[in-house]
């Protein structure tokens, strides 16, 4: 299950999402509102599923060491996709 949800991932980080959010607790233990999920499913959908992912499957229930690299990493995946969004968008102006 965990590859096919990888592979997943690599198509669409919101319907992982959204498929984790509906088969198991996994967002709701990584994070203790569901505000924060909600808000990450919009704005930041790869540094929401990475860090729930690292959460979950990460040593102790807690992100720690190399596992904040691959979280940052996921935070500047989202911030590119805006900004190669907004370039593409002017050169199409």
């Amino acid at each position: 299950m965990g590859c096919l949800l990888a592979l997943l991932a690599l198509i669409s980080p919101r319907l992982v999402l959204f498929l984790l959010w509906i088969f198991s607790d996994v967002l709701s233990r990584a994070y203790g509102s569901w505000i924060i999920p909600l808000v990450g499913f919009f704005l930041l959908p790869w540094t929401t599923l990475t860090y729930a992912a690292f959460w979950d499957w990460g040593a102790g229930r807690h992100v720690t060491g190399v596992e904040w690299f691959f979280v940052v990493l996921a935070f500047l995946i989202d911030l590119g996709s805006y900004g190669f969004g907004r370039r593409a968008q002017v050169a199409r102006a």
